[in-house]
Protein backbone atom coordinates (compact mmCIF):
# COMPACT_ATOMS: atom_id res chain seq x y z
CA UNK A 1 0.00 0.00 0.00
CA UNK A 2 3.00 2.31 0.59
CA UNK A 3 3.51 2.88 -3.15
CA UNK A 4 0.06 4.40 -3.60
CA UNK A 5 -0.83 8.07 -3.34
CA UNK A 6 -2.97 9.19 -0.43
CA UNK A 7 -6.18 9.34 -2.50
CA UNK A 8 -5.68 5.80 -3.78
CA UNK A 9 -4.76 4.54 -0.31
CA UNK A 10 -7.97 6.02 1.10
CA UNK A 11 -10.05 4.36 -1.61
CA UNK A 12 -8.28 1.06 -1.05
CA UNK A 13 -8.93 1.17 2.68
CA UNK A 14 -12.58 2.15 2.12
CA UNK A 15 -13.02 -0.72 -0.34
CA UNK A 16 -11.48 -3.26 2.05
CA UNK A 17 -13.61 -1.99 4.97
CA UNK A 18 -16.89 -2.24 3.05
CA UNK A 19 -16.30 -5.46 1.13
CA UNK A 20 -14.05 -7.40 3.50
CA UNK A 21 -11.84 -8.16 0.50
CA UNK A 22 -8.11 -8.79 0.79
CA UNK A 23 -5.74 -5.98 -0.21
CA UNK A 24 -4.78 -7.91 -3.35
CA UNK A 25 -8.41 -8.39 -4.40
CA UNK A 26 -9.26 -4.76 -3.59
CA UNK A 27 -6.38 -3.53 -5.73
CA UNK A 28 -7.47 -5.76 -8.58
CA UNK A 29 -11.04 -4.40 -8.51
CA UNK A 30 -9.97 -0.75 -8.18
CA UNK A 31 -7.39 -0.96 -10.95
CA UNK A 32 -9.89 -2.71 -13.25
CA UNK A 33 -12.29 0.19 -12.59
CA UNK A 34 -9.69 2.95 -13.08
CA UNK A 35 -10.00 3.77 -9.36
CA UNK A 36 -13.70 4.71 -9.57
CA UNK A 37 -14.86 3.19 -6.30
CA UNK A 38 -18.53 2.70 -7.27
CA UNK A 39 -17.48 0.88 -10.44
CA UNK A 40 -15.02 -1.15 -8.39
CA UNK A 41 -17.86 -2.30 -6.10
CA UNK A 42 -19.87 -3.37 -9.15
CA UNK A 43 -16.86 -5.19 -10.58
CA UNK A 44 -16.18 -6.95 -7.29
CA UNK A 45 -19.77 -8.13 -6.75
CA UNK A 46 -20.17 -9.25 -10.37
CA UNK A 47 -17.13 -11.52 -10.20
CA UNK A 48 -18.00 -14.61 -8.11
CA UNK A 49 -14.36 -15.62 -7.82
CA UNK A 50 -13.53 -12.32 -6.07
CA UNK A 51 -16.23 -12.42 -3.43
CA UNK A 52 -15.34 -12.92 0.18
CA UNK A 53 -15.66 -16.56 1.15
CA UNK A 54 -18.70 -17.23 3.30
CA UNK A 55 -18.77 -19.98 5.89
CA UNK A 56 -21.92 -22.10 5.51
CA UNK A 57 -21.90 -22.93 9.22
CA UNK A 58 -21.93 -19.25 10.14
CA UNK A 59 -24.75 -18.60 7.66
CA UNK A 60 -26.76 -21.42 9.24
CA UNK A 61 -26.15 -19.94 12.69
CA UNK A 62 -27.32 -16.52 11.52
CA UNK A 63 -30.44 -18.01 9.97
CA UNK A 64 -31.25 -19.98 13.12
CA UNK A 65 -30.84 -16.84 15.23
CA UNK A 66 -33.57 -15.05 13.31
CA UNK A 67 -35.90 -17.81 12.15
CA UNK A 68 -39.39 -18.12 13.60
CA UNK A 69 -39.71 -20.84 16.29
CA UNK A 70 -42.78 -22.34 14.61
CA UNK A 71 -42.17 -21.80 10.89
CA UNK A 72 -39.03 -22.43 8.84
CA UNK A 73 -38.81 -18.77 7.80
CA UNK A 74 -37.64 -15.44 9.15
CA UNK A 75 -40.71 -13.34 9.94
CA UNK A 76 -41.35 -9.89 11.47
CA UNK A 77 -39.87 -10.64 14.90
CA UNK A 78 -36.72 -12.11 13.35
CA UNK A 79 -36.29 -9.15 11.01
CA UNK A 80 -36.76 -6.76 13.94
CA UNK A 81 -34.03 -8.61 15.85
CA UNK A 82 -31.75 -8.51 12.80
CA UNK A 83 -32.31 -4.75 12.48
CA UNK A 84 -31.43 -4.31 16.16
CA UNK A 85 -28.28 -6.39 15.69
CA UNK A 86 -27.04 -4.39 12.69
CA UNK A 87 -28.29 -1.08 14.14
CA UNK A 88 -30.64 -0.24 11.28
CA UNK A 89 -34.21 1.03 11.58
CA UNK A 90 -36.67 -1.54 10.14
CA UNK A 91 -38.12 1.29 8.00
CA UNK A 92 -34.69 2.17 6.56
CA UNK A 93 -34.54 1.83 2.77
CA UNK A 94 -31.43 -0.33 3.14
CA UNK A 95 -33.76 -3.15 4.23
CA UNK A 96 -35.47 -2.90 0.83
CA UNK A 97 -32.06 -3.11 -0.87
CA UNK A 98 -31.22 -6.15 1.26
CA UNK A 99 -34.54 -7.77 0.30
CA UNK A 100 -33.74 -7.08 -3.37
CA UNK A 101 -30.40 -8.89 -2.98
CA UNK A 102 -32.23 -11.79 -1.36
CA UNK A 103 -34.86 -11.84 -4.14
CA UNK A 104 -37.43 -11.91 -1.35
CA UNK A 105 -40.94 -12.69 -2.51
CA UNK A 106 -42.79 -10.88 0.27
CA UNK A 107 -42.21 -7.95 2.60
CA UNK A 108 -41.28 -8.81 6.19
CA UNK A 109 -40.30 -12.42 5.54
CA UNK A 110 -37.31 -14.34 4.24
CA UNK A 111 -37.25 -18.00 3.35
CA UNK A 112 -34.11 -19.90 4.31
CA UNK A 113 -33.06 -20.05 0.65
CA UNK A 114 -33.60 -16.30 0.15
CA UNK A 115 -31.69 -15.41 3.32
CA UNK A 116 -28.68 -17.68 2.84
CA UNK A 117 -28.25 -17.17 -0.92
CA UNK A 118 -28.71 -13.41 -0.52
CA UNK A 119 -26.01 -13.22 2.14
CA UNK A 120 -23.70 -15.42 0.08
CA UNK A 121 -24.11 -13.07 -2.89
CA UNK A 122 -23.07 -10.18 -0.65
CA UNK A 123 -20.18 -12.03 0.99
CA UNK A 124 -21.80 -11.82 4.44
CA UNK A 125 -21.55 -14.53 7.09
CA UNK A 126 -21.35 -12.47 10.30
CA UNK A 127 -22.98 -9.45 11.91
CA UNK A 128 -19.71 -7.55 11.54
CA UNK A 129 -19.69 -8.13 7.76
CA UNK A 130 -23.40 -7.25 7.68
CA UNK A 131 -22.68 -3.83 9.16
CA UNK A 132 -19.69 -3.33 6.87
CA UNK A 133 -21.87 -3.93 3.80
CA UNK A 134 -24.52 -1.33 4.71
CA UNK A 135 -22.65 1.61 3.10
CA UNK A 136 -22.27 -0.42 -0.10
CA UNK A 137 -25.99 -1.26 -0.19
CA UNK A 138 -26.82 2.42 0.29
CA UNK A 139 -24.46 3.33 -2.53
CA UNK A 140 -26.36 1.04 -4.92
CA UNK A 141 -29.34 3.41 -4.78
CA UNK A 142 -27.21 6.04 -6.56
CA UNK A 143 -26.74 3.75 -9.55
CA UNK A 144 -29.54 4.51 -12.06
CA UNK A 145 -29.89 0.94 -13.32
CA UNK A 146 -29.86 -0.60 -9.85
CA UNK A 147 -32.31 2.00 -8.56
CA UNK A 148 -34.67 1.10 -11.40
CA UNK A 149 -34.34 -2.62 -10.55
CA UNK A 150 -34.93 -1.96 -6.84
CA UNK A 151 -37.90 0.31 -7.65
CA UNK A 152 -39.54 -2.31 -9.89
CA UNK A 153 -38.76 -5.08 -7.37
CA UNK A 154 -40.51 -3.08 -4.64
CA UNK A 155 -43.94 -3.40 -6.28
CA UNK A 156 -44.07 -7.21 -6.12
CA UNK A 157 -42.32 -7.29 -2.75
CA UNK A 158 -44.72 -4.87 -1.06
CA UNK A 159 -48.08 -6.06 -2.44
CA UNK A 160 -50.25 -8.54 -0.59
CA UNK A 161 -49.91 -12.19 -1.61
CA UNK A 162 -52.35 -13.11 -4.33
CA UNK A 163 -53.09 -9.49 -5.26
CA UNK A 164 -52.24 -7.97 -8.64
CA UNK A 165 -52.30 -4.37 -7.41
CA UNK A 166 -50.57 -2.56 -4.57
CA UNK A 167 -52.69 -1.11 -1.75
CA UNK A 168 -52.72 2.68 -1.98
CA UNK A 169 -51.37 3.33 1.54
CA UNK A 170 -48.54 0.88 0.93
CA UNK A 171 -47.75 2.40 -2.47
CA UNK A 172 -47.64 5.90 -0.97
CA UNK A 173 -45.26 4.74 1.77
CA UNK A 174 -43.00 3.07 -0.78
CA UNK A 175 -42.96 6.11 -3.07
CA UNK A 176 -42.07 8.41 -0.21
CA UNK A 177 -39.25 6.05 0.78
CA UNK A 178 -37.88 5.58 -2.75
CA UNK A 179 -38.25 9.11 -4.05
CA UNK A 180 -36.65 10.55 -0.93
CA UNK A 181 -33.50 8.94 -2.38
CA UNK A 182 -34.05 10.36 -5.86
CA UNK A 183 -35.44 13.65 -4.51
CA UNK A 184 -38.41 13.92 -6.88
CA UNK A 185 -39.89 17.31 -5.89
CA UNK A 186 -43.46 16.33 -6.79
CA UNK A 187 -43.72 13.17 -4.68
CA UNK A 188 -45.78 14.78 -1.90
CA UNK A 189 -48.13 16.36 -4.45
CA UNK A 190 -48.49 12.98 -6.17
CA UNK A 191 -49.39 11.26 -2.90
CA UNK A 192 -51.88 14.02 -1.99
CA UNK A 193 -53.45 13.78 -5.45
CA UNK A 194 -53.91 10.01 -5.11
CA UNK A 195 -55.62 10.36 -1.75
CA UNK A 196 -57.89 13.15 -3.00
CA UNK A 197 -58.80 11.87 -6.46
CA UNK A 198 -57.93 8.17 -6.80
CA UNK A 199 -58.18 6.35 -3.48
CA UNK A 200 -57.75 2.94 -5.15
CA UNK A 201 -55.02 0.31 -5.40
CA UNK A 202 -52.11 0.99 -7.75
CA UNK A 203 -51.50 -1.14 -10.86
CA UNK A 204 -48.05 -2.34 -11.89
CA UNK A 205 -48.28 -0.21 -15.05
CA UNK A 206 -48.91 2.97 -13.07
CA UNK A 207 -46.08 2.03 -10.69
CA UNK A 208 -43.52 1.53 -13.45
CA UNK A 209 -44.67 4.49 -15.56
CA UNK A 210 -44.40 6.90 -12.64
CA UNK A 211 -40.66 6.29 -12.46
CA UNK A 212 -40.38 7.14 -16.17
CA UNK A 213 -42.45 10.27 -15.60
CA UNK A 214 -40.29 11.34 -12.64
CA UNK A 215 -37.10 10.73 -14.65
CA UNK A 216 -38.12 12.28 -17.98
CA UNK A 217 -40.51 15.12 -17.14
CA UNK A 218 -39.05 18.10 -15.30
CA UNK A 219 -40.74 19.14 -12.07
CA UNK A 220 -42.02 22.33 -13.73
CA UNK A 221 -43.77 20.15 -16.39
CA UNK A 222 -42.34 22.26 -19.23
CA UNK A 223 -41.48 19.12 -21.21
CA UNK A 224 -44.70 17.22 -20.45
CA UNK A 225 -46.35 15.95 -23.66
CA UNK A 226 -50.12 15.74 -23.30
CA UNK A 227 -50.16 13.45 -26.35
CA UNK A 228 -47.66 11.05 -24.80
CA UNK A 229 -48.60 7.50 -23.83
CA UNK A 230 -48.82 8.13 -20.08
CA UNK A 231 -51.40 6.22 -18.01
CA UNK A 232 -54.60 8.22 -17.47
CA UNK A 233 -53.73 8.63 -13.79
CA UNK A 234 -50.55 10.54 -14.62
CA UNK A 235 -52.43 12.74 -17.11
CA UNK A 236 -54.99 13.47 -14.37
CA UNK A 237 -52.14 14.29 -11.99
CA UNK A 238 -50.82 16.94 -14.39
CA UNK A 239 -54.32 18.43 -14.65
CA UNK A 240 -54.55 18.42 -10.86
CA UNK A 241 -51.22 20.29 -10.56
CA UNK A 242 -52.41 22.92 -13.01
CA UNK A 243 -55.87 23.26 -11.43
CA UNK A 244 -54.37 23.76 -7.98
CA UNK A 245 -51.68 26.22 -9.04
CA UNK A 246 -48.87 23.93 -7.94
CA UNK A 247 -46.65 25.09 -10.81
CA UNK A 248 -46.38 28.89 -10.95
CA UNK A 249 -43.91 30.73 -13.17
CA UNK A 250 -42.02 27.52 -13.76
CA UNK A 251 -41.60 26.81 -10.02
CA UNK A 252 -43.30 24.49 -7.55
CA UNK A 253 -45.62 26.28 -5.14
CA UNK A 254 -45.38 24.14 -2.02
CA UNK A 255 -47.92 26.29 -0.19
CA UNK A 256 -50.53 24.42 -2.28
CA UNK A 257 -49.90 21.30 -0.17
CA UNK A 258 -52.51 20.75 2.51
CA UNK A 259 -51.08 21.20 5.95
Amino acid sequence: MHKLGRGHRDKLQQFITITGASEKTALQALKASDWHIERAFDFFYSQPQLKTFTDSRHLEELYNRYKDPYVDMILVDGITLLCNDIQVDPQDIVMLVLSWHMKAGTMCEFSKKEFIEGLQSLGIDSLEKFQEKIPYMRSELKDEQKFREIYNFAFGWAKEKGQKSLALDTAIGMWQLLFAEKQWPLVDHWCQFLQARHNKAISRDTWSQLLEFAKTVGSNLSDYDAEGAWPYLIDEFVEYLNENGVIQNGLINDSSLKR
